[in-house]
């Protein structure tokens, strides 16, 4: 079987970012962004994915952490793209409901080729710690689009913020284990159109 990896680099005037996964990993991760709470959530994310994942992102966050989390979802989501070639043999799709104590996060995704997002979350404070709760939505707004696939997330409850973020980034990445597990039975692209 080939090997299911990428490195991206990305250099911008606002941020320099190496990024590696492996798909087959063992969620095993080296994460290093300048954001405490938003390495947390990619450790999440790659622990449950059950995928490699080294990041090194220098921004500018002197500013804040916006373009940092952006770009970081950028070089994910083309990672992602990359690693998983011509998608022959993908499950596509993957869902996750995951509790963390009074929150609750429903992400459903769909590897389609087309880049779509839906979030229902309210968080209950702009902030969780120092960093910005709406960057959760900028994160999986730009790997939606950059891998080009759908994902749609839902928080119907949740009272505390580290919670439901922290759910969220797990549901997902259990999300993503399940959509780009191999199937034995799919031996060609899963989709009518013959292309994803």
């Amino acid at each position: 079987m080939a090997k299911r990896t990428a490195t991206i680099e990305r250099k911008t005037k606002e941020t320099q970012i190496e990024l590696e996964l492996d798909l087959d990993g063992r969620g095993q991760y080296e994460i290093e962004t300048g954001s405490g709470f938003f390495d947390h959530m990619l450790s999440h994310l790659a622990r449950h994915g059950l995928f490699d994942l080294v990041v090194r992102a220098q921004g500018d966050m002197h500013v804040d952490a916006h373009h940092t989390v952006e770009d970081v979802a950028i070089c994910l989501g083309q990672a992602l793209e990359q690693s998983l070639g011509d998608k022959k043999g993908i499950s596509r799709f993957g869902w996750s409901s995951v509790p963390m104590e009074d929150s609750l996060a429903q992400v459903t995704i769909d590897i389609s080729g087309r880049g779509g997002f839906i979030y229902k979350v309210q968080f209950r404070a702009a902030k969780i710690g120092d960093f910005d709760a709406e960057l959760v939505a900028e994160f999986l707004r730009g790997l939606a689009h950059a891998a080009r696939m759908n994902i749609h997330v839902t928080v119907p409850y949740g009272s505390n913020n580290h919670h439901m973020a922290e759910a969220i980034f797990k549901a997902l990445g259990r999300s993503l284990a399940q959509a780009v597990r191999l199937d034995p039975r799919v031996r060609d692209v899963p989709s009518t159109k013959g292309v994803l």
